[in-house]
C-alpha cells in the first residue's frame, strides 16, 4: 500500500510524515510550489506476527509494509494556471490513497500563508483543485468517446464504448455537483477500468486535522464515502515517534500519559488505512520465514496465492488454512491438523483476516 501525504503549504505535511515514519526530515520549509517527494517504508507492526515468530523460530520475520510519500508542490489556483504539473499528477495518480493534512494550529513562527487559520477553507481549496483536475480528464474522455461513436470508430465494440460513455457521464455529473468520485458506489470492474485516468477524487482519503499540542479536537462537516476524518497533534506526535525510534520507552510512556495519548499516530493511521481501504492480513509460516501479507477483504485463496507469487496462483492446487486463533490455542500445526482445524481449501475460498495459509501448487 502506498499513501501520499498531501496538503497546502504550511499544513504540516512533513511533521505528520515524521510522526508516521519515525523520521527526522526538516520541517517548516515551504517548497514554493516546486514538486518534491520524501519517501519512507514503514513496517505494519502486528503482535500476531510476533507470536507466530516465537512459535516457529524462523530465520527471518517480515511484516507487511506501507510506503508513505510526503508530496510537496500542491497549491491553490493550480488549475487556473494550466492544471497540476505532469510530474506531480503522475505521482499522485500512482498512489493508493491520500493522507490529506489540514492545518488547524496557530504559529507565530510559521504564520498561515493566507493570513488566518481556517481548516474548512483549506480542505475545500485542495478538494477543488483535485475536482477540477478530474473534471478536465473526464470531459476529455467523454469528447473522445462521443466523437468515436459518431464516426463509427467503435463499430466492433460499440456496446462497450457506450457503456464507458455512460460511466463517464455519471462521473461528470457527480463532479458537476462538486462531489468527489469516491462518493459513487462503483463496481470493482468499473474501478479497474478507471485506473489509467489518474482520477484523484476517486482515491480513499484520510483527512488529518493537524492541531496544536494543547488544542481541543476540531469537528468538520465532511461526510463522504471512503473518507475518514481524524485529529492529530502533529508536533507532539512527531516528538513521540522520535522517542519511540530512539527506544526511550520510559520518556515515551511518560509523555503519552501526560497528554492522554493512548495510541501513536503511526499505529492509528495504519489502522484507519486498513479499515478505509478494506484490507486485511494473512500469514505464511515456517522455519525459513514468518511473513504477513496484505490483501483486500473478500479476496479468494487463489488471489492470496498470487499476492505471494504469480506462479503459486498459476499452479494452485489447494490452500492449507488454519485460523490464527485456532493455531495459537492448539500450539502447533500438528495439533491443528489432529484437531481438524487445518483445512484444505480450494480456489474460491474467501480468505479471513488472520488466516495462516500454506499454498500447495504444481507447475
Amino acid at each position: 500500500m502506498k499513501l501520499g501525504i498531501i496538503g497546502l503549504p504550511g499544513a504540516g505535511k512533513t511533521t505528520i510524515f515524521n510522526a508516521l515514519t519515525k523520521g527526522d526530515a526538516p520541517t517548516g520549509q515551504s517548497m514554493g510550489g516546486r514538486f518534491d517527494v520524501l519517501t519512507a517504508v514503514v513496517d505494519v507492526l502486528d503482535e500476531r506476527v510476533d507470536v507466530l515468530t516465537e512459535m516457529f523460530q524462523p530465520k527471518k520475520t517480515t511484516y507487511a509494509r506501507i510506503t508513505y510519500t510526503d508530496v510537496a508542490g500542491l497549491q491553490k489556483g493550480a488549475n487556473e494556471k494550466g492544471g497540476l504539473p505532469g510530474e506531480l499528477l503522475n505521482h499522485l495518480a500512482g498512489l493508493d490513497g491520500f493522507v490529506h493534512v489540514v492545518r488547524a494550529f496557530e504559529s507565530d513562527l510559521h504564520p498561515h500563508p493566507d493570513g488566518s487559520v481556517d481548516p474548512a477553507r483549506d480542505l475545500e481549496a485542495l478538494d477543488m483543485e483535485f475536482l477540477l483536475n478530474d473534471m478536465a480528464a473526464v470531459e476529455r474522455r467523454i469528447e473522445k468517446l462521443e466523437n468515436g461513436l459518431a464516426r463509427g470508430v467503435f463499430k466492433n465494440n460499440k456496446a462497450e464504448a457506450q457503456a464507458e460513455l455512460h460511466l463517464f457521464q455519471l462521473l461528470n455529473e457527480t463532479l458537476g455537483e462538486e462531489r468527489p468520485l469516491r462518493a459513487l458506489d462503483l463496481t470493482e470492474s468499473q474501478l479497474k477500468s478507471l485506473r489509467g485516468y489518474g482520477l484523484l477524487t476517486l482515491k480513499p482519503t484520510i483527512v488529518v486535522i493537524n492541531i496544536g499540542d494543547d488544542q481541543a479536537e476540531i469537528m468538520l462537516d465532511y461526510d463522504h464515502p471512503h473518507t475518514v476524518v481524524t485529529n492529530l497533534r502533529g508536533k507532539l506526535e512527531m516528538e513521540l515517534a522520535q522517542l519511540s525510534a530512539e527506544g526511550d520507552v520510559e520518556s515515551l510512556e511518560m509523555f503519552m500519559a501526560e497528554y492522554g495519548v493512548t495510541e501513536l499516530s503511526l499505529d492509528k493511521v495504519i489502522r484507519l488505512s486498513y479499515d478505509l481501504m478494506g484490507l486485511q492480513s494473512f500469514f505464511t509460516v515456517g522455519e525459513d520465514e514468518v511473513r504477513a501479507w496484505t490483501i483486500k477483504r473478500g479476496a479468494t485463496a487463489v488471489e492470496a496465492a498470487a499476492t505471494i507469487h504469480t506462479d503459486l496462483a498459476k499452479g494452485f492446487i489447494r490452500a492449507e488454512t488454519v485460523a490464527y486463533d485456532d493455531l495459537i490455542t492448539l500450539g502447533s500445526m500438528a495439533a491443528a491438523r489432529h484437531a481438524g482445524k487445518l483445512r484444505q481449501e480450494g480456489k474460491t475460498y474467501v480468505v479471513q483476516d488472520g488466516d495462516v495459509i500454506n499454498i500447495k501448487f504444481n507447475l
